[in-house]
C-alpha cells in the first residue's frame, strides 16, 4: 500500500472534496425534524405489553396518554420497543423519558435499525456496539445526537438495564429528516455502461459515489479501461472493498502504475455501505463509511486515460476474456454518482445501456437468511428426531475466535459435538452402548477470519462425512464401525447444564445462519416466537460482529489480531512500540545519539517520531563542534559519460539510502546542508557561461532545474572559480566551459537547503571526438538539528504561548523536555466542550497526565524517588490511543492504564493549545524544549518571540549534559545545546574520549617548556615544527604534587619515556630498563642518589599497549600499572618534597644543556624511545596533544624534533559505557529488517561479491606471511632496531601495535593475534 502523504497533501484533497461536495448538491437543510410524534399508534410494536394501558403506541415524548408510556409484560433482556416510520429515513438523534408519573424508566439501551423490519443492525460507535445513557427519572429528557448519520426505516430501542425501584418505561423521539434515492437491483448478471461523450477520455480529476448492500463476499462493482493500460476498478474481494486504479508510466509499460488499496471488511451483512472516490491528478481520497484513506497513485502520469465506458455491476461485455474469473455484483446499489452524472436516474430513464439485464429492477431484493448472534453466554437449542440412526445438521457461520463450541447434542447413548479447534472444525463422537467407542476428525483451517463458512455433517451407519465451505476435497470420511441413536436435541452455540456427558468448550462468539437440522431448514421464526425449541442470551435475526481490526489502529505497518472483544498489535520489524505501534523506539537525528553518549557510527533514525516517515539508516560524524548526519547516494565516484549531447543528453539518476521525503524531513530539521559535485571535463563543457544556455544541469528536491554549480549561489549561473575569479581561462565562469583538451575540473559545495538532494544530472556535451566526462555527487551531509533544541523559557507564571488545536483524536503522544525550579506548573493543556488533555508537575517529584475523551477524567502519575525541580533536564512521553495510556518520565518510571473495554474513543478538543500555563491553573516557570505532539514539533521559539514573559532558548544544557564530557574536559554552553572542550586535556572528541597519540622514531622528541623560556631545538630534516597551544597553563614554578598519566607501547629498551627538568638538579624520570621494566627516578634534592622505584618486573616492552599513572602528593607517591591495583610509596625523610623551579618535560628522549643525572643519559637516553606514546597529560598540561595538533608562532613552549606521526597506539578508548546489543534499540547489526536497501548505496564503490573475494584473498595472504612476521620480528629483536614507515601504516591500521611493528598491512592482522594470545 502507497505510504501516506503529508498534511499537505491531505489538505488539498480536504480542499477539493469540500469543492466536489459544494458542486453537487445544495446545501441541505437542517435535518432534524420529530419523526415519531406525529405517526399512528399502529406504527409502533413491542415484544410485548404489561396491559393495554401500557401499549407501545402510548411511547410518545412528553404525551401522557394511557398509562403514560410503553412497559413490557417482564422487566429482562430480551423485550424491544419498534418504530415504523412508513419510509426510510434518516436519523440524526434520539431522546427517551420514563413512564409518566412512576417509577418506570429506562436507564441504558441499544438501538437497532433495518429497511424491513428484519436483518438487524445495532447502532456501532467508536468501534463497538454503542450503549446509550438513559434515564433516571420519568420527565427529564434525555437526548443524543447520533456520531453518524443512519438511514432505516424500523428502528427498535433494546433496554439494557432500568429503575431498581420499578420496571422498564419508556417515551421515545426519533429525530431527523426524509430520504430519498433510486435504486436499482442487480442480478449478477446484468451491467451498467456508462458511455462517453468522447471515444477517449484523458480524466484529471473524478469524483464517484455510491451505496451497496449485499449477501455476496466476491463481485466487481464499476470497472473502466483504456487500451494505453489505464484503468480503474472497485471491486469486492471476501467481502473487503479492493480500489485498483493505474494511470500509467513511462518505464515497463503500465506495471509500475499499479496502486491497490483496500478498506473495511464484513461487507457481505446485506446492510448499506457508503462509498466516495475522489481523485485529483494522483492524489486519492478513499472513503467508506466514513473512514477515509489517503493515498498517491504510483507511476508518472496525471490523466486516467478511459476507452468508451465505464461499468457498473460488473466486468463490461467487450469481447475480451475476463481477467482472474472476476464475478458480477449480486444485490442493491443506490445514489450512484459519476462526476456529477446521477447514474441510477440515467439508468431509470433508460438513457444507459442496460441491455445485459434479463429483468432491470428499481426496488432491492432482500435476503431471506435470519442471522443468530451468540455472545459468551448464548445457546440455541433446536429440537431433531429421536432414537433416528443418523444425524445430519448444516450451517454457516463466522467468528473471529479460533476456539469455540458450534453444536453440541447429547445421544441416547453418548455425545456428539462439533468444535472450532485452532480454527479448525473438529467432530469428536463418543458412544458408550456395548463398548466405548470415540471418532474424531477434522478439516478446515483458518475459519476464524470473520467470513461465512459453511459447514455440513453427516452420520450415519459406519459412515462420517464432515465438508467445509461445499469443497469436495475438504471432505473428510471415516468408515469406522458406529451405532448411533439420535437424543432429540441440538444445542447451537453454547451449552451450559451439568449433565453426565458434557462438550469439552462450552461457548461460542459469533453468527449463525441457514441451520439445517435433518435436511429441515430450522423455522427461527417460530423459536423467536416461542412455538419450539428454546434460546438464552441470543440476538435473533442480527449478526453484530465487528471488525476491530477495520480500521486497523495498528500504525506504521504493526500486524492487527482480533478476537471477538478485543485486537492487538504485533510491532516486531516496524521500529515502533506500544499497544498500537504509535511510538518510534529510535531517535529523531543524530544530534540526539550524540546526546545519549553515543559515538560516531551509522544510527537509525526517526526524523518525525510517530509521524508517518519510516526510520532510516544514516551515518553520524560526532565531531568535537557538531553533528554531521550523512545519506549515502548510488552514484559511484567519477562516473564516466560520453556520447551525451544538448538534443540527446545523458541523464544520471541518483537513489538515496532513503525516501525523498525521509531526506527532506532531515534536510528540513537541520541548521546547514551540503552536497559536494564534481565535474572532471575534457573537451566537455558544462554551463556554457557566460551567457549561452547551460549544457548540463542537475534537477534537486523540488524537481526543478538548476543552472548553477558547486561553490556559487543558487541562481547565479557560474562555477566556485567564476565566484573567486580564478577560473583557468578568464572569459568564462567555469574551468570546463574553455573546452580544453587536457583535464580539468569544476567542484565545490551546493548549501541551498531548499534544492538539495541532488536527484539528477543532466549532462549534454561529451558527444564531440576526445570529448569525455566524470561526474561525481558526494553524500548529502548536513549538521544540527533545531528540533531537537528548540525551546523557550517561561519566566512568569501567567507567561503561556498558544498554538492551534491539537488534532489527536484517536491516537495521541506528546514529549518534551523540561527544566524548573519551581515545585509544580502546566506544561500544556488544550479544552474541548467537556473532553481535555493536560500534562503538569504536580509536585517536586510528580508528573501527572490527565485527560478525558467522554467516558469521565483519567489521571496517569508518575512518581520520581529524585526531585524534579533540580534545574536540570527532564523527558516527559505521553501516549494516548485506542487501547492504553501511557506516561514516562526519564526513560525510567513509568505508568500504564488500559482503556475501558467499551466507551468512548475519540479526544474532540477545541480550543487553542497552551503551552506553559492554563485556564485557572498553576503556571509554569523553566525551560521546556523539543515539544513534538503527534510527530510535529512545535515552533516554541518562533512562537517567544512575540509573546511578552516567554524568551526564546534556554540556558544551562551543562547542569544536564556536563556528564558526558570525559577526562577533564569543561562542557561549555551553546544556545543549542552544549560542547565539551578538551584544551586542557590529553583526549580529543566530542566527548574527550579519544586518544592522541604518537609514533615516536629512534631520535624523535618532545620537548614542552614551562614558563616563558622556549628551549631551541635543532632543526630535523623531516621538519622543524614550534607549535602553539592557545591558552597555556600559568608558568610552573615550584610543586608539592604532581600529577603524570601516559598509555606507551614498544619492542624495544631501554628508553626515557617521560623525564621532567628543572633549573635546579631536581628532576623526574619515567624510564623502560634494559629488561623492559618500569622504573621511576625521583631527584627532589637532599639525597645522595635519586630515590628509584621498580614498578613492576614485567618486561613491557612487548607491544602492548601500557598505561601509567602517577601520582605525588609531598612525600606519598601513588603509582598505577595497567589495571592492576595502585602502589603507594614514600621519599625518604632526608628527601626534599618540592620540585624546584619546573623547567621542560621531553619525551621519547632527553635533549637538554646542564646538569642531568650521568646514569639517564648514559644507559637509557640513546638510541631513544621507538614506540607509541598517547595520552600524555602532566598536571594541566598535554604536551603530546599540544606537538601534534596546534599550528602557531615561534614564540609557543612545545616543539619536536625527528618525525613524529600521529596514531591511537592501540589504546582502548574511554568511552560512555555502551548498552548490549540485545537491549540497544540502535544498535545497527541488531535492526529489523527495514525496506532498506543495504546493496544499492555503498559509499565506497564496494559491493557485497567483492567484498567476499576479497575476503577469501585476505585469508590467503594471511595465512602466507603469518610466518614472514615471526621471522622478521626475531630478526629485529636480535638487531636491536628496525625502521617502520608509520606515515603508511597508522592509516591503514586497526590498531597502533600493526603501525608500530610494520608498514605492511598483514601486520596488523598478526598483532590482532598475539594480543589475543597475551590478553588470556
Amino acid at each position: 500500500m502507497p505510504r501516506l502523504p503529508g498534511p499537505r497533501l491531505t489538505l488539498l484533497l480536504w480542499i477539493f472534496s469540500r469543492i466536489s461536495s459544494f458542486n453537487a448538491a445544495p446545501s441541505p437543510q437542517k435535518c432534524d425534524e420529530a419523526l415519531a410524534t406525529s405517526l399512528p399508534h399502529n406504527a409502533f410494536s413491542s415484544s410485548s405489553v404489561f396491559t393495554s394501558g401500557y401499549a407501545p403506541g402510548y411511547a410518545k415524548l412528553n404525551k401522557r396518554g394511557g398509562a403514560g408510556g410503553w412497559s413490557p409484560l417482564d422487566s429482562d433482556h430480551y423485550q424491544w420497543l419498534q418504530v415504523d416510520l412508513g419510509s426510510r429515513r434518516q436519523v440524526t438523534s434520539v431522546a427517551t423519558q420514563g413512564r409518566y408519573s412512576s417509577s418506570d424508566w429506562t436507564t441504558r439501551y441499544r438501538l437497532l435499525y433495518s429497511d424491513t423490519g428484519r436483518n438487524w443492525k445495532p447502532y456501532h460507535q467508536d468501534g463497538n456496539i454503542w450503549a446509550f445513557t438513559g434515564n433516571s427519572n420519568t420527565e427529564s429528557v434525555v437526548r443524543h445526537d447520533l456520531q453518524h448519520v443512519i438511514v432505516a426505516r424500523y428502528i427498535r430501542f433494546i433496554p439494557l438495564d432500568w429503575s431498581i425501584e420499578g420496571r422498564i418505561g419508556l417515551r421515545i423521539e426519533i429525530y431527523g429528516c426524509a430520504y430519498w434515492s433510486d435504486v436499482i437491483n442487480f442480478d449478477g448478471q446484468g451491467v451498467i455502461s456508462y458511455r462517453f461523450k468522447m471515444k477517449k477520455m484523458k480524466i484529471l480529476k473524478d469524483v464517484i459515489s455510491l451505496k451497496f448492500k449485499t449477501s455476496e463476499s466476491e463481485g466487481v462493482i464499476l470497472h473502466g479501461e483504456g487500451q494505453q493500460g489505464d484503468y480503474i476498478t472497485l471491486e469486492l474481494q471476501q467481502a473487503k472493498l479492493l480500489l485498483q486504479i493505474n494511470l500509467g508510466s513511462n518505464q515497463y509499460g503500465s506495471i509500475l502504475g499499479h496502486t491497490s488499496v483496500t478498506s473495511g471488511s464484513l461487507l457481505d451483512d446485506h446492510h448499506w455501505h457508503s462509498v466516495v472516490i475522489e481523485r485529483y491528478r494522483r492524489n486519492v481520497n478513499f472513503t467508506l463509511d466514513q473512514h477515509t484513506q489517503h493515498f498517491r497513485t504510483n507511476g508518472e502520469f496525471d490523466h486516467l486515460d478511459l476507452d468508451y465506458e465505464l461499468s457498473f455491476g460488473g466486468m463490461p461485455y467487450s469481447g475480451k476474456p475476463v481477467s482472474g474469473g472476476r464475478k458480477n455484483f449480486k444485490g442493491c446499489m443506490e445514489s450512484i454518482n459519476y462526476n456529477g452524472e446521477n447514474i441510477t436516474d440515467l439508468a431509470r430513464r433508460k438513457k444507459l445501456d442496460v441491455s445485459s439485464f434479463r429483468n432491470l429492477s428499481f426496488s432491492c431484493v432482500e435476503s431471506h437468511t435470519f442471522p443468530v448472534f451468540f455472545n459468551a453466554t448464548s445457546f440455541l437449542q433446536l429440537p431433531g428426531r429421536r432414537e433416528h440412526n443418523m444425524v445430519s445438521v448444516g450451517f454457516q457461520f463466522r467468528t473471529w475466535n479460533p476456539n469455540g463450541l458450534l453444536l453440541f447434542s447429547p445421544l441416547a447413548d453418548g455425545m456428539l459435538e462439533l468444535v472450532l479447534v485452532e480454527g479448525k472444525v473438529s467432530v469428536h463422537i463418543n458412544v458408550t452402548q456395548k463398548k466405548n467407542t470415540r471418532i474424531d476428525i477434522s478439516s478446515g483451517s483458518a475459519l476464524s477470519d470473520g467470513e461465512w463458512h459453511d459447514v455440513r455433517f453427516l452420520a450415519k451407519e459406519n459412515s462420517i462425512m464432515l465438508t467445509i465451505d461445499g469443497d469436495e476435497s475438504s471432505a473428510v470420511r471415516t468408515t469406522t464401525p458406529i451405532q448411533i441413536t439420535t437424543g432429540g436435541s441440538y444445542h447451537f452455540g453454547g451449552f451450559f447444564q451439568r449433565t453426565s456427558v458434557s462438550p469439552s468448550q462450552r461457548s461460542f462468539q459469533g453468527c449463525m445462519q441457514l441451520i439445517h437440522v435433518d435436511d429441515q431448514l430450522a423455522d427461527l421464526h417460530a423459536v423467536e416466537q416461542g412455538r419450539m425449541g428454546a434460546f438464552e442470551n441470543v440476538s435473533l435475526d442480527m449478526c453484530a460482529i465487528i471488525d476491530r481490526c477495520m480500521p486497523n489502529h495498528c500504525e506504521h505497518g504493526g500486524r492487527c489480531t482480533q478476537t471477538w472483544d478485543s485486537f492487538s498489535c504485533t510491532c516486531d520489524g516496524t521500529g515502533y512500540v506500544g499497544a498500537t505501534c504509535h511510538t518510534s523506539v529510535y531517535e529523531q537525528s543524530c544530534e540526539a545519539y550524540k546526546h545519549l553518549g553515543k559515538t560516531s557510527e551509522a544510527y537509525w533514525i526517526d526524523p518525525d517520531g510517530s509521524g508517518p516517515l519510516g526510520p532510516f539508516k544514516v551515518i553520524c560524524n560526532m565531531t568535537e563542534d557538531m553533528v554531521w548526519t550523512t545519506v549515502m547516494n548510488s552514484l559511484p565516484p567519477k562516473t564516466s559519460v560520453t556520447g551525451s549531447s544538448r538534443e540527446r543528453r545523458t541523464v544520471l539518476q541518483l537513489n538515496y539510502s532513503a525516501s525523498m521525503e525521509q531526506v527532506s524531513a532531515v534536510i528540513g530539521s537541520s541548521e546547514y546542508c551540503q552536497q559536494e559535485v564534481t565535474y572532471a571535463c575534457r573537451s566537455s563543457r558544462l554551463l556554457n557561461t557566460p551567457d549561452g544556455s547551460p549544457y548540463t544541469w542537475w534537477v534537486g528536491r523540488g524537481n526543478e532545474k538548476h543552472f548553477y554549480w558547486g561553490g556559487s549561489s543558487h541562481g547565479i549561473q557560474k562555477c566556485a572559480c567564476g565566484i573567486e575569479r580564478n577560473c583557468t581561462d578568464p572569459k568564462y565562469y567555469c574551468n570546463c566551459d574553455a573546452d580544453q583538451r587536457q583535464w580539468r575540473e569544476d567542484s565545490g559545495l551546493l548549501v541551498y537547503k531548499d534544492h538539495l538532494p541532488v536527484n539528477q544530472v543532466a549532462v549534454g556535451d561529451t558527444n564531440r571526438p576526445g570529448s569525455e566526462a566524470k561526474l561525481t555527487v558526494g553524500p548529502l551531509r548536513c549538521h544540527g538539528d533545531r528540533n531537537y533544541w528548540n525551546a523557550a523559557s517561561f519566566n512568569t507564571p501567567s507567561s503561556y504561548l498558544h498554538f492551534s488545536t491539537f488534532q489527536g483524536e484517536t491516537s495521541a503522544d506528546i514529549s518534551f523536555y523540561f527544566k524548573t525550579s519551581a515545585p509544580h506548573g502546566v506544561f500544556l493543556e488544550n479544552l474541548g466542550n467537556s473532553d481535555f488533555i493536560r500534562l503538569e508537575l504536580k509536585s517536586s517529584t510528580v508528573v501527572s497526565f490527565s485527560f478525558d475523551v467522554g467516558n469521565g477524567p483519567v489521571e496517569l502519575s508518575v512518581r520520581s524517588p529524585t526531585p524534579l525541580n533540580d534545574d536540570q533536564w527532564h523527558r516527559v512521553a505521553a501516549e494516548r490511543n485506542v487501547k492504553e495510556a501511557v506516561l514516562q518520565l526519564d526513560q525510567q518510571y513509568r505508568e500504564v492504564r488500559p482503556a475501558p473495554a467499551q466507551g468512548h474513543t475519540r479526544l474532540e478538543l477545541y480550543s487553542q493549545l497552551y503551552v506553559g500555563a492554563a485556564s485557572g491553573q498553576r503556571g509554569f516557570l523553566g525551560c521546556i524544549r523539543a515539544l513534538r505532539m503527534n510527530g510535529v514539533t512545535l515552533d516554541l521559539e518562533e512562537r517567544a518571540k512575540v509573546t511578552p514573559g516567554v524568551k526564546a532558548g534556554c540556558s544551562g544544557h551543562c547542569t544536564s549534559y556536563g556528564m558526558y564530557c570525559r577526562n577533564g574536559g569543561k562542557c561549555v554552553e551553546k544556545y543549542n545545546g552544549y560542547s565539551c572542550d578538551c584544551s586542557a586535556t590529553a583526549y580529543d572528541g566530542p566527548f574527550c574520549t579519544k586518544d592522541i597519540g604518537g609514533f615516536f622514531e629512534a631520535g624523535t622528541l618532545v620537548k614542552y617548556s614551562f614558563g616563558s623560556e622556549v628551549g631551541a631545538v635543532a632543526p630535523s630534516s623531516d621538519r622543524d615544527a614550534q607549535i602553539s597551544v592557545g591558552e597555556l597553563t600559568p608558568r610552573e614554578t615550584n610543586l608539592m604534587r604532581e600529577d603524570l598519566a601516559f598509555s606507551f607501547s614498544t619492542s624495544t629498551a631501554p628508553s626515557v619515556l617521560v623525564y621532567v627538568s628543572s633549573h635546579t638538579q631536581d628532576y623526574m624520570a619515567v624510564v623502560l630498563r634494559q629488561n623492559g621494566t618500569l622504573q621511576l627516578r625521583y631527584d627532589l634534592g637532599g639525597l645522595k642518589e635519586p630515590f628509584v622505584v621498580d614498578v613492576d618486573q614485567r618486561n613491557l616492552a612487548n607491544g602492548q599497549p601500557h598505561t601509567v599513572n602517577i601520582s605525588r602528593v609531598e612525600r606519598s607517591i601513588h603509582i598505577q600499572l595497567d589495571h592492576y591495583p595502585t602502589a603507594t610509596y614514600s621519599l625518604p625523610e632526608s628527601s626534599d618534597t618540592e620540585f624546584n623551579l619546573v623547567k621542560t618535560l621531553f619525551l621519547g628522549k632527553v635533549f637538554e644543556t646542564g646538569d642531568i643525572d650521568p646514569v639517564l643519559i648514559e644507559k637509557y637516553n640513546t638510541p631513544g624511545f621507538v614506540g607509541c606514546l598517547s595520552r600524555v597529560q602532566f598536571n594541566s598540561v598535554a604536551p603530546l596533544k599540544a606537538a601534534l595538533r596546534s599550528r602557531g608562532p615561534a614564540s609557543v613552549p612545545v616543539s619536536h624534533q625527528g618525525k613524529l606521526v600521529e596514531s591511537n597506539c592501540g589504546a582502548s578508548p574511554l568511552t560512555i559505557p555502551p548498552m548490549s546489543a540485545a537491549t540497544d534499540p540502535w544498535h545497527v547489526d541488531g535492526a529489523p529488517g527495514f525496506p532498506f536497501n543495504e546493496e544499492r548505496v555503498i559509499p565506497d564503490g564496494v559491493n557485497r561479491n567483492s567484498a567476499i573475494i576479497g575476503g577469501i584473498i585476505a585469508v590467503v595472504i594471511f595465512t602466507i606471511l603469518c610466518t614472514l612476521v615471526f621471522l622478521i620480528r626475531y630478526m629485529f629483536r636480535h638487531k636491536g632496531t628496525y625502521h617502520t614507515n608509520e606515515a603508511k601504516g597508522a592509516e591503514s591500521s586497526e590498531s597502533a601495535d600493526a603501525a608500530i611493528i610494520g608498514a605492511e598491512p598483514p601486520f596488523t592482522e598478526t598483532i590482532e593475534e598475539s594480543k589475543k594470545e597475551w590478553f588470556i
